[in-house]
C-alpha cells in the first residue's frame, strides 16, 4: 500500500516521501484527521533543539496528538470507519516494574520516529484505542497530552501522604489547565488554587478554588502538594518558590513542565522539609484507557476542555501543514488543530 509521509527535513521546511505499508503485517490502518500541534512539535519546527538533536532526529513526520479512523484490520477486530485515539508511545518489551513511557527502549512518534503526519499510519492494535462517540473530535485530538496529566495525577496518589487538604498548580497554560481540571474532578474534596502570571488566562480556571498571580500571593499561604506544569527556564523559579515559602512540610511536588536546559533547585530546603519530588513524562496504553473511560464518566470535563480548542485549521495539502504550524506560533493561547481533509 503506497503511502505519503510529510516530513520536516530542516527547520520551517516540510517534503513529502512515498513509502510501502505491508499489509501482511498484523496492524491496523489509521487515516488520520484530527491532529493537535504540541510545544515539541514546535521545538523541532522552529529549530529549538540542538543542532546535534536536529541532525539525528531529521527528516522526521512530526505529531504525536492525534486521532482518525480505520481504514484496514486484518483481523476484524475493528471496524472500517471507527474512530480511534492514537497511542505514539510505542514499547519493544515489558518490565514488571518500570511502566513502557519510562523503558529507555521504548520509542516515540515524532520523537524517535515518524509521528502522525502520514495519510495513513500502520498501529500495532494494542496502540490504539476506541474513542467513545460522545467525546468531541477535536478535544479527543489532545488526548495524548491529557493522558501525561491523568498518569502524573495517578502517580501522585501513589507517592504523596494522605493529607491533601490544599493543592496548588503552578502554570496557566494548557497543560496547568489540564492537570488542574483533572485534580478538582479525581479529588473533589481538595480545596484547589491556581499560581501564575496571566490573570485572563487564570480566569477561565472557574472549578478551581482560588487564583493568585504569583507575585501577588498571601505569605500565610501553605499548600499539601503541588504540581509544577511551566517548563523551561521559569520551571526552577516556580519550584524554588514552591519549595522555599508555600509547601507544607513533608509535601510532595509533581513536575510536569519540559526545560531543554538544567534548572536549579533549593536542595538544603527540601532537605530540611523532607520534600518529595517526582517528575513524569508521556504515558502508556492503561493511561489512555482510564481516560476515555473517565470522558464517557465525565461529560462536563469534556465540555471544559473544549475551552482548549484554539485554531481549527483546515488542511489538504502539504501547504496547509506550514499554514497551520505558523498560526500555532501566534495563537493566543489553547490548542491548535488540524482537521485533515484530504
Amino acid at each position: 500500500m503506497l503511502n505519503a509521509v510529510y516530513r520536516l527535513v530542516e527547520p520551517r521546511k516540510f517534503e513529502t516521501e512515498f513509502t510501502d505499508i505491508d499489509l501482511t503485517d498484523d496492524k491496523v490502518i489509521i487515516r488520520p484527521t484530527h491532529l493537535s500541534i504540541c510545544n515539541a512539535d514546535q521545538r523541532y519546527y522552529q529549530g529549538k533543539r540542538a543542532p546535534e538533536v536536529l541532525k539525528k532526529k531529521l527528516p522526521m513526520a512530526l505529531i504525536h496528538e492525534g486521532i482518525g479512523y480505520v481504514v484496514h484490520d486484518p483481523e476484524g477486530e475493528f471496524k472500517e470507519g471507527e474512530y480511534v485515539v492514537m497511542i505514539p508511545n510505542t514499547p519493544v518489551e515489558k518490565d514488571d516494574i518500570i511502566a513502557e513511557n519510562y523503558l529507555r527502549s521504548s520509542k516515540f512518534r515524532a520523537s524517535g520516529f515518524d509521528g502522525f503526519m502520514q495519510d495513513n499510519v500502520a498501529m500495532g492494535r494494542d496502540r490504539i484505542v476506541r474513542l467513545p462517540k460522545n467525546i468531541k473530535k477535536e478535544v479527543a485530538a489532545f488526548t495524548e497530552i491529557a493522558s501525561v496529566s491523568y498518569h502524573a495525577i495517578s502517580r501522585f496518589q501513589r507517592f504523596s501522604h494522605e493529607r491533601r487538604n490544599h493543592i496548588g498548580v503552578w502554570g496557566d497554560g494548557n497543560l496547568g489547565f489540564i492537570t488542574a481540571l483533572f485534580i478538582k474532578y479525581r479529588m473533589p474534596d481538595t480545596k484547589l488554587s491556581i499560581f501564575g502570571i496571566d490573570n485572563d488566562k487564570m480566569s477561565n480556571f472557574t472549578f478551581a478554588d482560588a487564583t493568585y498571580h504569583v507575585d501577588e500571593i498571601p505569605e500565610d499561604l501553605r499548600v499539601d502538594h503541588a504540581f509544577e506544569c511551566i517548563g523551561n527556564a521559569a520551571s526552577g523559579v516556580a519550584i524554588n518558590q514552591i519549595i522555599d515559602n508555600y509547601i507544607n512540610p513533608e509535601g510532595t511536588i509533581s513536575i510536569l513542565g519540559v526545560s531543554e536546559n538544567p534548572v536549579p533547585i533549593d536542595t538544603r530546603m527540601v532537605l530540611e522539609k523532607g520534600l518529595r519530588i517526582f517528575g513524569s513524562s508521556r504515558s502508556g496504553r492503561k493511561d489512555f484507557e482510564e481516560i476515555l473511560d473517565f470522558y464517557d464518566k465525565n461529560p462536563e470535563v469534556v465540555n471544559y476542555l473544549d475551552y482548549l480548542v484554539g485554531e481549527v485549521i483546515d488542511v489538504r495539502d502539504i501547504r496547509d501543514f506550514t499554514k497551520a504550524f505558523e498560526a500555532d506560533i501566534h495563537k493566543a493561547g489553547g490548542k491548535t488543530i488540524m482537521v485533515w481533509n484530504k
